[in-house]
Order: C-alpha cells, then structure tokens, then sequence
C-alpha cells in the first residue's frame, strides 16, 4: 500500500474538521472558570485527571483562594487538603502555589499571554498554555494536545506511530498538516467527539460518521 502524502492528509484533516464543526458548532471549555488565573489553576490540575474530577474541586479551592494574591499565600499543604482526590495532588498543589506566587511577584498579579511566559509559569506546559491564550484571550498559537487529541490525531494517521507517545511532536505534525484557521477548535472539538464516540477502549465505529476517512476504523 503506497504511503499516504501530507496532501492526502491534509485533505482527511480538514474533512474531519469540518464534519466536526458541522455537528457540534463551538465546543466550550470544559472546566469550569472564571477567569485566566482560575483557568491555569484548573488545567494545571486536569493533568492525567478528568476535567469533571477537577470541576468537584475547585469551587472550594476557588473560594478560598479566589485571586493569584490569595493563592500565593497558601501554604502547599493547605492547597493538597483541598485537591487531594486529584491525582499527584501534592505535586499539582506545590505548582498552583508556586505558579500564582510568579504571576504576583512577575506579572503584577495578572495572568501573562504570550507562550514563553506562560511555559515559564511552574506546572504549566505548552498544552496548559495553548488552551489559556485560546479560552481567556483569543490568541492561537498551536493546538493543544490532551490525551483525546492526541489518539484520534494518531487513529487517522496524522502522526506517525513513534510519536504516540509524545504530545508535543504530535501538535507539530498537526501544525504542519492543518491550515491555521482550523486550529482554535481542534482541542475542545476532538475531546468531545473523543468522549463520545472514538472512546479509548471501545470507539463506537459502527455509528462513527467518519468512517470513510478513518484508516483506523473497525480495527
């Protein structure tokens, strides 16, 4: 079997894309929020955790530590009591401290918006902080890469196997097949349509409408 080009690929991709935007319009963000620092603060802790997990904890975490100012005089220990049914809770409670004491002793209390400020940030990584310049300030740099994305990017054979493992090449082999226009609802887009049909154990491919362009269905 001939291998596919990137211009087939492309093709399949922006196909996917529109059939996704066709059925669910904009996605909202699934964590609940507030604002850009509530918005870290709740992707920070989403890591290999549930988003509806971290939406049970953070109303709590939220009143009583509601700004950056509050959060910065927390102890770790205070946030882990709060967080501990999370998953590396008090290594997710150690970073939201130290991440909201940066954002008031370096940004004036304000969320940064450019990519290498918010990397900086400690716990925040290049997903954490595609999803905040997309949701809080309309800024698209790249695609974030959760483990939703990441499977279907690689069930439809947009990335290479070896890079499976490794979100970060798979955003890049993304970038370099998308047009950018298509970039903003790929994350919230993908992870409901990874939930509802393309699950990670049983993907319903016997009701999936993608299936004509799926090199992965029925496998």
């Amino acid at each position: 079997m001939p291998r596919e080009t990137n211009a087939a690929k492309r093709v399949r991709a922006i196909e996917f894309c529109e059939r996704l935007d066709a059925m669910y319009g904009p996605v909202e963000c699934f964590l609940d929020h507030g604002s850009p620092f509530r918005l870290v603060i709740s992707v920070l802790l989403s890591a290999q955790t549930t988003d509806a997990q971290v939406n049970k904890v953070t109303p709590e975490l939220f009143r009583r530590w509601p700004t950056p100012a509050d959060l910065a005089a927390a102890t770790p220990g205070e946030v882990a009591e709060v967080i501990r049914s999370l998953g590396f809770y008090k290594s997710k409670a150690r970073h939201a401290v130290e991440a909201a004491r940066m954002i008031v002793s370096e940004y004036g209390g304000e969320v940064p918006h450019t990519m290498e400020e918010l990397t900086r940030l400690p716990g925040v990584g290049r997903k954490t902080a595609n999803i905040v310049l997309n949701v809080s300030f309309g800024i698209v740099e790249g695609i974030a890469v959760d483990t939703h994305v990441n499977r279907i990017a690689h069930r439809l054979a947009l990335s290479p196997k070896t890079h499976e493992r490794e979100p970060l090449k798979t955003e890049q082999d993304l970038l370099k097949i998308l047009p950018r226009e298509y970039w903003r609802d790929v994350n919230h887009q993908w992870i409901r349509f990874g939930r509802e049909v393309c699950g990670a154990k049983a993907p319903k491919c016997g009701e999936c409408p993608m299936v004509d362009i799926c090199p992965s269905a029925g496998r």
